[in-house]
């Protein structure tokens, strides 16, 4: 805003109605409380609403808009406020764009399937949404890089959903159709859902199917809501989300613009946070057991600084056989993978907490000095750079 206005006068028109999109207010409010104040003028809006009628006349600051709602994104590409696009299909297309990375969510949500030794994939989408149509695209991407094929759910019957948030009248049938799907596929599948409500259908597909969770399908989904994921025995494994991140980039870019700076159009893209594991895919399906085993143990003690021999104390065999069979099933070595849960660890705890580097070294097994040195080799960022880039950004 400029130096004459005292307080600037921001519109906040969404739909509100998952987890992530109040994550995303919550961001917005810790951007307002960092930087403000903002005279904030709030609007939640389902997406077939007339935009609010105060809006036609609206003369404010600025404006950040979230949801599926065309005749509201019509509505303020009228006005000559600046704007910040939230809406995960981007229909404000001139606009700054502020979206959770497609990619890099599928890319997690196959690395994730792929350490515990799948070897059959599928993707459960929502095609009318380009959100879901491009992750996955994404996932049967990294899926076929590994040397894998990957079953997509095409819905046969006409319906359409208006959004993500809304239940279809006739979502039993849907469910049926996702199970009848799940039946035909080769077992045991890893089973990719674009968002947590998919997720849900899947899991109560398996149920009325008779199909076991995660035996025989195992289930992961997106925004780590955690009352969806606990609706429908076994919990659901879920992809977390930073959307707290793209709320405050949204009010940083949007401060930029009150303050007649110009802003580049191009998507920022937030890459996500981790993955909250619980019942539905907690297995591995490797068919040696011992592997398994070993597998298991790195993923549950890898932050406590264990090494290949604490993993061979615990699945006795000959290093070189361990190592062996590592590469097989899962393409590295126990020390890479020890590693690799490690680092997984520390990302997290950069972006979710405001630990000091030092005391994020201690929690996963390294030493402060060298889980600069290994994390620069690795991810070619130090620790506080990836904070920066990917944390809450105070």
């Amino acid at each position: 805003m400029s130096a004459s206005i005292a307080v600037a006068k921001v519109a906040l028109l969404f739909e509100a109605n998952n987890a992530y999109a109040r994550g995303l207010l919550v961001g917005i409010g810790d951007y307002i409380l960092s930087h403000g104040p903002w005279s904030v003028h709030y609007a939640e809006l389902g997406p077939a609403d007339a935009p609010p009628p105060w809006l036609r006349a609206w003369d404010g600051h600025g404006i950040i808009v979230r949801g599926e709602n065309r005749r509201l994104a019509s509505a303020v590409e009228k006005l000559s406020s600046p704007v910040v696009d939230l809406t995960p299909s981007r229909l404000l297309p001139h606009a700054p764009w502020v979206k959770s990375d497609d990619a890099a969510i599928a890319h997690l949500a196959a690395q994730h399937f792929l350490e515990r030794g799948f070897r059959h994939f599928a993707f459960c989408g929502d095609a009318p949404f380009s959100w879901s149509e491009r992750r996955g695209e994404h996932f049967s991407r990294h899926v076929h890089r590994a040397g894998h094929a990957c079953h997509t759910f095409t819905l046969t019957h006409p319906t359409r959903p208006t959004t993500r948030a809304v239940r279809r009248p006739d979502s039993d049938a849907e469910v049926d159709a996702i199970g009848t799907w799940l039946a035909s596929l080769p077992k045991p599948i890893a089973v990719f859902a674009s968002y947590d409500n998919r997720g849900q259908q899947v899991l109560e597909a398996c149920r009325r199917t008779g199909l076991a969770v995660p035996e025989e399908v195992a289930v992961l989904g997106v925004d780590n809501d955690e009352v969806l994921c606990a609706l429908s025995p076994p919990p659901l494994s879920s992809i977390a989300l930073n959307p707290r991140r793209a709320g405050w980039e949204a009010a940083a870019l949007l401060s930029l613009m009150m303050q007649g700076e110009k802003v580049a159009t191009e998507p920022r893209l937030i890459p996500p946070v981790g993955i909250e594991t619980r019942q539905s895919t907690d297995i591995l399906a490797v068919c040696d057991a011992k592997i398994a085993a070993a597998l298991r143990y790195i993923r549950e003690h890898a932050c406590e600084g264990i090494r290949v021999d604490d993993v061979l104390r615990h699945s006795p065999m000959a290093r070189r056989a361990l190592e062996e069979k590592f590469r097989r099933f899962i393409g590295r070595t126990p020390r890479q993978e020890i590693l690799r849960v490690q680092l997984n660890r520390v990302k997290e705890l950069l972006v979710g907490t405001e630990l000091p580097v030092g005391e994020i070294a201690l929690r996963t097994g390294f030493e402060p000095e060298y889980l600069s040195a290994v994390f620069r080799q690795e991810l070619k960022l130090a620790p506080t750079e990836y904070r920066r880039r990917y944390g809450l950004g105070r």
